[in-house]
């Protein structure tokens, strides 16, 4: 994303508050990238270290996986080359990854010849990768000439200024800018000849010694120039991975045409270069079938023997992709990882997709204190601080994650199991929590974190837990220490006062010395319970008190974009905090003192899609709040922000919180039917065939409506036919409240229809008695617009 060519067009986008995207480059375009004159660059930018992470094999869930053998490198779309937020966005509706621990490197996949070719990863995927101890990189990708791909630019790539390869130059100024770890080298434009290849090979042994920075290669150019797939390691093309003793790339993926002897012939070549066959990643393409694809499994990884060589996963998010609900996206992600058992333990089946666990060992990231998680899953539906709901709507931001579960799941009992979950409906921190319920007949151990904690005289472990009635949790915390790792002990939780969220804090002094390899949960009740329910909404290790956490200085408003008379975008900055911070939230503060919770980042800059003028107010207060590593908060920094004028009607419905009954596909959610836009595509739509068809939106506060208008199927450019013919809208103040009809349409014809109203309402409910004009059953909804000051 190249800065401005003129210094006034520079001051004009610092003035906006607009969007910022993950950066993106032709080669050319990147010489003239400066992160000080780059308005993104600064929300683009991680700040967490990557953690160090442990594998015990005596710990491992499955007896068939191993530990230290072939590793998993995943290639992921999280959006389009040029529509990568930098810091998340108000839609829960993501790729929000949660299987971290059986990945060793992420590839932040994109590039196209049209956007740009190089892709850098946004701040969110570095910070949640490298909490887990997960390398990142950006993507280098020279297309086919079907596909746009000019061999001219492969020719800029290795373009030099002296000995030295300016492009490469600045792909080692942009990881380290940005914090992330290397780059992914996909270089399929035909046309190369040997000594274009020989220069592409210079560029990357140039690059990684201006480092530290790591090269994956695509087995596509080979030595000689042309793409020439080899679905292994060869003589073709081993010189990208060691040439003599120069080590070019730090590991290959090997196209997706792998088999047996290729697989055996690529690991005794790795090792005849003194290279280790484990980096090497054999291709599978997921992309289009997800667990359903056919990978001849025992060529990489055979029953009972060593790995031949490690995994390369082309698009994983398929299970995201090809969901229909959040439900239906974590069924599937689970069946990919762990298998259709849902547990990493048991991954029998008659299917040959057994689920990654079965081959690959989990690794921990809980390897130093404090560690903290409150289970949030890195989007949802709103936002808990303290157990108190301050954000409304849905968000993702994988900046907030916690590191997941390393067992997912592990339950076990002489009886009924319970049944573990991430909970989207209660949290006490971020948007989701940790559920157990089910039938309580016998003793129950949930294994949950494998780790690598030292105990000291002052270390406590405390957690918060939810119950539906006052009394006994029937809930212990479960600790293994590392001389004794399979056997757990188990410290009891007692009695919960309320039915709120309470904080109970254990003493570990009696352990000092050891080391925790094991955190989990046990439920034990002295007679059946028939329904048990509980919420974990944090678990905790640390020493001491609560440290301290100096806030945040300086915050400024760095640009505004005014979306309305009632709405506006910001970009804020201020100074970090002196001292180590989790991340830092941004709220709101209204008049009557209340906060609403508007983001969240680790860096020193955020994006605020959305600030809602609170009714007639001059001027909103923009707080920010720095987190410390074990919960602590620190007190606000604070600025102002101007309203001018009166509120003036405007969608108020646009990125609000909206539900439905169903939708038809992941692409056709009821967010779509709120992003403002009809003009994306067959897809750019809410999409129903349930029975009972209605979407909700949640406007935030009770507002004033003077009219609804509907953008149905006509409006983006589908058949007329398809177009809503009956249906009525609704509208109430408080969840509570009884549903008032507003609007009530039986022959609806129009591609847009517009309904004049005069009402108050924070919720408003569109439902959909007749979806087409003919016997379609699908309802198609492109836009759903509630007018109002």
């Amino acid at each position: 994303m190249p800065s401005p060519a003129h210094a006034e067009v520079q001051a004009e986008v610092l003035a906006a508050g607009n969007q910022p995207y993950a950066s993106y480059w032709h080669p050319n375009t990147l010489l003239s990238w400066d992160p000080a004159t780059d308005p993104d660059a600064r929300f683009n930018r991680s700040r967490i270290p990557r953690a160090a992470r442990a594998s015990d094999p005596t710990l491992k869930a499955n007896p068939n996986a191993r530990a230290g053998e072939g590793r998993i490198a995943s290639l992921v779309s999280f959006a389009p080359t040029s529509n990568n937020p930098s810091q998340g966005a108000p839609d829960a509706n993501y790729y929000a990854f949660p299987y971290w621990q059986y990945v060793d490197t992420l590839v932040f996949w994109g590039g196209s010849a049209s956007e740009g070719l190089i892709l850098a990863p946004n701040a969110t995927v570095i910070d949640a990768a490298h909490r887990n101890g997960v390398k990142v990189y950006g993507t280098v990708f020279f297309p086919p000439a079907a596909y746009g791909g000019q061999i001219q630019w492969v020719r800029d790539f290795v373009q030099k200024s002296g000995s030295a390869y300016p492009v490469t130059d600045k792909l080692v100024q942009v990881a380290q800018h940005y914090g992330f770890d290397g780059w992914f080298i996909n270089q399929e434009t035909g046309g190369g000849d040997t000594a274009l290849a020989t220069e592409v090979r210079n560029a990357l042994t140039y690059a990684r010694s201006r480092g530290p920075v790591e090269f994956m290669w695509y087995d596509a150019m080979t030595e000689s120039g042309p793409v020439s797939w080899q679905d292994g390691l060869t003589s073709a093309n081993d010189a990208f991975l060691q040439d003599g003793a120069t080590r070019v790339s730090d590991s290959m993926f090997l196209d997706f045409g792998w088999s047996a002897a290729k697989q055996t012939a690529s690991r005794t070549n790795a090792r005849g270069l003194g290279r280790s066959e484990f980096e090497l990643y054999a291709g599978i393409d997921t992309e289009a079938n997800g667990y359903n694809s056919s990978v001849p499994w025992s060529s990489v990884f055979p029953d009972g023997q060593p790995h031949v060589t490690g995994l390369g996963l082309y698009r994983p998010e398929w299970t995201w992709k090809s969901s229909t609900s959040r439900a239906d996206f974590y069924s599937r992600d689970a069946r990919y990882w762990v298998g259709a058992n849902g547990d990493p333990s048991n991954t029998t089946t008659t299917s040959s997709w057994k689920g990654l666990a079965s081959y690959v060992a989990e690794s921990t990231a809980v390897t130093t204190k404090p560690f903290v998680t409150s289970f949030n899953a890195g989007h949802g539906d709103f936002y808990a601080v303290g157990g108190e709901r301050l954000g409304a709507g849905g968000w993702n931001n994988l900046s907030l994650q916690d590191v997941p579960p390393t067992y997912r799941w592990i339950v076990q009992s002489t009886g009924t199991k319970l049944t573990p979950a991430v909970d989207f409906t209660d949290a006490y921190e971020g948007g989701s929590s940790l559920r157990l319920s089910g039938r309580l007949d016998a003793a129950n151990t949930v294994r949950l974190y494998q780790s690598r904690l030292p105990v000291a005289a002052d270390t406590r472990l405390s957690v918060v837990v939810k119950s539906p009635v006052a009394g006994a949790t029937n809930l212990s915390a479960a600790v293994s220490f590392t001389d004794a790792p399979a056997s757990f002990t188990y410290l009891p939780l007692g009695v919960t006062t309320g039915t709120g969220w309470e904080t109970k804090t254990l003493d570990l002094s009696g352990y000092a010395g050891r080391t925790i390899a094991q955190l989990g949960l046990r439920a034990e009740a002295a007679a059946t319970v028939d329904a048990y329910e509980i919420r974990v909404g944090r678990l905790a290790v640390y020493d001491g008190g609560i440290d301290a956490v100096a806030a945040p200085t300086g915050l400024s408003v760095l640009g505004v974009t005014d979306v309305s008379s009632t709405r506006k975008t910001l970009r804020l900055g201020w100074t970090a905090a002196s001292g180590p911070v989790h991340h830092y939230d941004v709220f709101r503060r209204d008049a009557d003192g209340t906060r609403v919770h508007l983001g969240g980042t680790t860096g020193d800059a955020y994006f605020v899609p959305r600030l809602d003028r609170a009714g007639t107010s001059a001027t909103s207060t923009i707080e920010v709040e720095a987190v410390g590593a074990e919960g602590g908060r620190s007190t606000v920094a604070r600025t102002e922000v101007t309203w001018s004028g009166d509120p003036v009607a405007s969608n108020l419905a646009v990125g609000q919180p909206a539900t439905a009954d169903s939708q038809c596909a992941t692409a056709e959610s009821p967010a779509k039917a709120v992003n403002g836009s009809v003009t994306g595509g067959t897809t750019d739509k809410w999409c129903s065939l349930g029975a009972q068809k209605w979407i909700e939106v949640d406007l935030g506060t009770t507002r004033a409506l003077s009219r609804f208008v509907v953008q149905h199927a006509g409006a983006g450019g589908e058949s007329a036919t398809w177009n809503t013919r009956a249906f009525s809208i609704e509208v109430r103040s408080a969840a509570t409240d009884p549903w008032q009809t507003v609007v009530t349409e039986t022959a609806n014809t129009a591609g847009t229809s517009t309904h004049p109203v005069t009402t108050t309402a924070r919720y408003v409910r569109l439902s959909i008695t007749t979806p087409t004009q003919t016997t379609d059953p699908a309802a198609r909804i492109y836009e759903f617009e509630a007018w109002g000051t």
